[in-house]
């Protein structure tokens, strides 16, 4: 196929042969000439019949020095003489050995993918539009127009009671500290009555609900705050007394700078985005009021997302199930297949409004620092990798408070990882099966059933020496087989407690 000259540079072409050459235009040529010479003699070196690495570097030097010499001439025209060298038919036109931007080894070195995934987007984007279509053809809109405020939210004020009681046990806390500093008690009756403290916070939420006939999501906003409330007081008796044994064994003078217990500190300890409790955090010099509306905005867009899911996909995809444990194995397959695409939309976005918007917002306004709440999760190559990643509050708290002192106490490092998955799976069991009245232990067996796929996971890594392989076998336990399993398992069974109990 012919390749036509622009009108420009014939113009150029016509203009510049019927005039002299400039010092500049005959440095440019020179430099270009001995380019294309110096490209067609060459041979390529034997170190480059590889991956053609080095002769790329010397591709881009060699264009780097042209496109030097290029922008130094950029203001005048290039000569008749320029384009004879530069594009005559005997230049070559394969100078280097090199492979497919999609072979093996080069899909993942100096290159990018960005069109690829927008292109994913796209599809995304088309794939999902149908399925909503194609959802409100099938169901309707099947949002109610009590979904977020109804006349039984009304009976949840037990609930609310009790959440706003709950800062009591701080404030007993700090009593309590307040009267070890001034030597009124002693160190053991500090340890029993701390413990005292924060197991009332827990358990009497859990009989205000247990009590009370109230909504699911009420018992879960309950449950969460209690358990806040119970690790941050742990995290503060526990912080004290390491600050008292600290200044005991310190000098005199440095007692009091060392353990100071105050008020202030507290407050702020209760209300900040962490469960690790300390004197001082690292603060921002101000409040971006502009930002934190921005963040607000997205909040609100988000949870409606979530509601819309939940009423428009996840909840006809349940209601038209049977009980996983008890049907046909392959009908139960389909229905977890079938639950896990909008249930993983559904975990992106809670993950999205709590760990990025919600908990950004909170230290935008009280101006803290730290705002490392959670890491790359979603690149992990082994499930051990995901519970170090994805919750950075929880992981500071268990490695602070429950794996180092274990293994200072002599503890082996694999009792201690169990030591804290068991406290992780209590606490999980709590918040799901206390707002449901039900009490099978799925959610402290998925919990504790993370142990194993930490080996294996671990082992299959170390196998195959893939992040690739690593990511995938995550995203499939999680995503596709665990969280709609467990959404099954305790729908079937909440709606067989109200059954017995009509």
């Amino acid at each position: 196929m012919a390749i036509s000259e622009p009108p420009e540079i014939l113009g150029s072409m016509a203009t510049v042969a019927s005039s002299s050459h400039s010092d500049s235009d005959l440095n440019l040529l020179s430099i270009r000439r001995r380019t294309s010479t110096t490209a067609a003699a060459r041979a390529p070196d034997p170190d480059d019949s590889g991956n053609g690495e080095a002769v790329d570097n010397r591709d881009r030097v060699e264009s780097a020095n042209l496109m030097s010499n290029v922008a130094a001439n950029a203001n005048e025209m290039p000569s008749n003489s320029d384009i004879i060298f530069t594009y005559r038919p005997s230049v070559p036109a394969h100078r280097r050995i090199k492979e497919s931007p999609l072979s093996s080894g080069a899909i993942f070195k100096q290159q990018s993918h960005a069109g690829l995934f927008n292109l994913c987007i796209v599809v995304l984007v088309a794939v999902n539009s149908r399925l909503i279509i194609e959802n409100l053809m099938k169901y309707g809109w099947l949002i109610r127009s009590g979904f977020w405020f109804s006349s039984r939210s009304l009976s949840d004020w037990p609930l609310f009671m009790c959440c706003l009681t709950l800062p009591i046990f701080p404030l007993a806390a700090f009593v309590v500290e307040k009267l070890v500093q001034r030597n009124y008690i002693s160190e053991p009756v500090v340890v029993f009555l701390h413990a005292i403290i924060s197991t009332i916070a827990v358990l009497y939420p859990v009989i205000v609900i247990l009590r009370c006939d109230s909504a699911f999501l009420s018992g879960v906003a309950l449950m969460l705050f209690a358990c806040i409330v119970w690790l941050k007081l742990v995290s503060y008796a526990h912080t004290n007394n390491d600050m008292r044994a600290l200044a005991k064994s310190a000098e005199k003078g440095d007692m009091d700078h060392l353990y100071d217990v105050s008020f202030k500190s507290l407050a702020y300890f209760m209300v900040a985005p962490t469960l690790c409790y300390q004197q001082s955090y690292p603060r921002t010099p101000a409040v971006r009021k502009s930002w934190v509306v921005r963040q607000f905005i997205k909040l609100i867009v988000f949870t409606g997302l979530m509601g819309f899911i939940i009423e428009q996909y996840i909840n006809p995809i349940v209601r038209n199930s049977q009980h996983p444990l008890k049907g046909n194995l392959l009908y139960a397959i389909e229905r977890v297949l079938k639950l896990s695409v909008p249930n993983l939309y559904v975990w992106l976005c809670m993950f999205y409004c709590f760990f990025h918007l919600w908990l950004n917002i909170l230290a935008e306004l009280l101006r803290f620092g730290d705002r490392e709440f959670y890491k790359d999760w979603w690149n992990a190559k082994t499930v051990e990798e995901y519970w170090r990643m994805w919750n950075m509050p929880v992981h500071k708290w268990m490695a602070r408070h429950i794996y180092f002192p274990c293994l200072r106490n002599g503890i082996p490092k694999g009792v201690a990882i169990v030591i804290a998955f068991l406290v992780s799976a209590v606490f999980h069991e709590l918040c799901i099966a206390v707002p449901c009245h039900v009490f099978k232990l799925w959610a402290f067996i998925g919990i504790m059933f993370q142990v194993p796929l930490v080996l294996i996971s671990n082992y299959l890594q170390t196998k195959f020496r893939s992040s690739m392989v690593g990511n995938m076998i995550f995203w499939f336990i999680f995503s596709i087989l665990g969280q709609p399993m467990c959404v099954l398992l305790y729908y079937h069974d909440l709606m067989n407690r109200k059954g017995k109990a009509d």
